[in-house]
This record gives C-alpha cells, sequence and structure tokens, in this order.
C-alpha cells in the first residue's frame, strides 16, 4: 500500500484541475498578452481565474497578480516595499518572526545587507505562537512593513494576524497622515485550504498564496496587493500585471490555479478525524512528544518527534515500504541542522533530531492508518535498537 502523507510539501492535482488546464496546454495555447483571437482567448482564462482567486479572498480583480508561486511572491513585497522607499533615501524597518518560511527569511537576511534596511526578528512561545508584546514593543516610527505567516508550514501553528492588525492599525492611527504607512504582509500558503482568507477581516495589505498546496499545478501563486499599498517591480520586463511583474503568463497554470481555489471546501473535517486516530495511535509509542498544541494548529500537521530515532532515517525507512512523510519543510531537506522552527520553540536538538512532519490531505482515507501506524512503529522500534 502506497501512502502520501506529505501534502504541506506539495499536493496531487486535482482531476478538476487537470480537466481545466489541459486545453490552455494545446487547443487554447495563445499568448494571453496577443490581440489576436488565440490570445483573448487565453485572456480570458485568466481574467476568469483572477475573479475566482479575488472572490476567494474578498478583494478586487485588479489587486490579484498571478506569479510562479509564493516564493516569488514573498521576494516581491519585501523587496519591493523596501525598493519604494529606498528609492525615497528613506532609512527603513522590517518586522518577522523566527519561524518563518524560508522564502521570507533568507530574503530578510539579504535585505539585512543593505545599509538602509534593519529587520528584527519576533520570537514565538512553545506552541510555535508568535509573541504579540514583543512585536508591539518591536516598532518604530520607520517600520514599514510587518511579515508574519498565516500558519508555520512545519508544526501548522495559526498566527494570530488579526491581533496583530489590530496592533499596526493602532500604530498608523498615532502617526498620522503624515507619518509612514505600515504594511502587513501574510504567507498564506499553508492556511488557504483549512482557514478564513479574506483579506479584509485578516487586515493584511499583502497575501501570498501558491497553487501546488491546494491540488493545483506546481509554478504558479497568487499575490494580492492592497490597491492603496506601495511598491516597486524587482524584475525588468514588460508591463504584464499591472507593471509589477513581466513575463508571459503561465495560462494553463492560472487557469487550474483558478479552479483549485474554486474547489477549496469542507476537508477540514475529514483530515481532522484522520489526524486524530492518528495521533491517538502514536501515543502509544514510548518517548515521542507532538510539537505544537492541537487547538490552535492546522488540522491536517502533525509534528512529532521520536528520542534516540533520527528523522532522515524515519523517512527513508518508511519509504522504503511505500510511505511519504517529512522531516519539515522540503526547502529545508538534505541540512543536517535542527529546524529552526523547532529551535525557536525551545525544543532540544535531542528531540529535534528526532522529529517528522505528517502532512494529510484531500485524497487520504481512514483506510491508510493502520497500515502506517504498523509500519512506523516497527520503523522507531528498529531505529532505537541500532541506536548507541
Amino acid at each position: 500500500m502506497k501512502i502520501y502523507y506529505d501534502n504541506s510539501a506539495t499536493t496531487k492535482v486535482d482531476p478538476k484541475v487537470f480537466e481545466t488546464m489541459a486545453p490552455y496546454l494545446q487547443e487554447e495555447f495563445g499568448n494571453s498578452g496577443s490581440m489576436h483571437s488565440f490570445g483573448q482567448k487565453a485572456l480570458a482564462a485568466v481574467d476568469k481565474a483572477r475573479d475566482q482567486v479575488a472572490r476567494f479572498l474578498g478583494c478586487e480583480a485588479q489587486e490579484i497578480i498571478f506569479t510562479s508561486g509564493a516564493t516569488e511572491s514573498n521576494n516581491l513585497i519585501l523587496q519591493g516595499v523596501v525598493k519604494y522607499f529606498t528609492k525615497q533615501n528613506k532609512e527603513i524597518h522590517i518586522i518577522t518572526s523566527q519561524i518563518e518560511h524560508p522564502a521570507v527569511l533568507e530574503v530578510c537576511k539579504e535585505l539585512e545587507k543593505r545599509p538602509m534596511v534593519e529587520v528584527d526578528y519576533v520570537k514565538v512561545d512553545k506552541a510555535g505562537i508568535i509573541d504579540l508584546e514583543q512585536l508591539e514593543s518591536k516598532i518604530k516610527d520607520n517600520t514599514v512593513l510587518v511579515s508574519i505567516m498565516y500558519a508555520n508550514n512545519e508544526v501548522g501553528s495559526i498566527q494570530p494576524l488579526k491581533k496583530v492588525d489590530e496592533i499596526l492599525k493602532q500604530v498608523q492611527t498615532n502617526r498620522g497622515s503624515s507619518g509612514l504607512p505600515i504594511y502587513f504582509h501574510t504567507d498564506a500558503v499553508q492556511a488557504v485550504n483549512y482557514l478564513d482568507c479574506k483579506v479584509d477581516n485578516l487586515g493584511v495589505d499583502f497575501l501570498s498564496l501558491s497553487g501546488h498546496k491546494i491540488y493545483g499545478p506546481k509554478g504558479v501563486g497568487a499575490l494580492y496587493i492592497r490597491a492603496a499599498a506601495k511598491l516597486e517591480p524587482i524584475i525588468c520586463g514588460g508591463h504584464q500585471e499591472y507593471n509589477l511583474r513581466p513575463g508571459t503568463l503561465n495560462v494553463p497554470g492560472v487557469a487550474g490555479l483558478g479552479e483549485a481555489i474554486e474547489l477549496v471546501g469542507e476537508e477540514s473535517k475529514k483530515v481532522k478525524k484522520i489526524k486524530e486516530q492518528i495521533v491517538k495511535e502514536l501515543e502509544n509509542i514510548e518517548n515521542v512528544r507532538f510539537n505544537g498544541e492541537s487547538e490552535s494548529q492546522l488540522p491536517n500537521l502533525i509534528n512529532i518527534s521520536f528520542l534516540k530515532a533520527e528523522g532522515e532515517s524515519i523517512l527513508m525507512m518508511l519509504d522504503m515500504e511505500g510511505i511519504a512523510i517529512s522531516t519539515g519543510s522540503a526547502c529545508s531537506s538534505g541540512s543536517l541542522e535542527p529546524s529552526h522552527v523547532l529551535t525557536a520553540m525551545g525544543i532540544k536538538p535531542e528531540w529535534s533530531h528526532g522529529s517528522v512532519r505528517i502532512s494529510l490531505g484531500r485524497f487520504n482515507s481512514e483506510d491508510e492508518i493502520s497500515h502506517f501506524i504498523k509500519v512506523i512503529t516497527s520503523t522507531i522500534k528498529k531505529l532505537r535498537q541500532m541506536a548507541p
């Protein structure tokens, strides 16, 4: 039996999404920037997808631009906002959290090298939730951007974005019309399937999402940019996507993303039930700890540590049995360093080195549970017997 429990890394393309994409790979292959009928048919697919994403986020269609994915989106926001203000010769300050995806953290590290940019990193508690008091204390007169992920990709901790918004709105009020704006960005990649993503409810100015996390294709993402927000493009080229993201659009991918957004629905109850059954069984294994707290965690994700059983070894032995899990973010695989997320949560290396991520999805079923538990239980036993 093959079991795929790595849906936080990527999801299978839904058959309905594939059907939507297929015509734009062959029959309707035009460039959406072309004026002839081939191009206009492609443009109609792009416009439809833009409307679909806008409806889902509760915003205007012109506030959506398409990118190659959340990494590009996050770069555009972080670098684009910095570029806008530093062109005006302003020294600026950015705040993010210690547990962001590398698509935010690595950009911030690069931005810190610039002479007019300062970045602060907010701590998290043992559940992986940001410290709101520390965030508020770090805000300066020249803080122009706060970037906090909606739900963490390793432990599934859901961040209190509405409370962050309340803090930032008060700061903006205190600054008055003559002060700098303070923008709010969230990487919502892991949240879209399970959480309210209406941008006005969250209070965000920018939101990044990715197609391949929601049963859509790889290589395409969407970025919400509030109409009043100011930023500069970070690559040069054509005038596509409101002069912010040049380059010929991936029309099949965009159409697929639109359909995937339409299919986001009521799978939370299903995956939560499967998760609860798996957790109940895993609790029977000795010397384990669950990372994060279920009350403030995505319903599809389990992060668990096994003492004296190395995470990479668990992954490889399960893979030999046809079971796919992860040791954390796929973007960090291959690193022997302990997870930066678990480290920020105060988890000791002897536990974090034995951590794995189990992430459920639309196509998983309760029928898989007993086989998975049998295999992982025997795997942990073997590894512990081999341990020095």
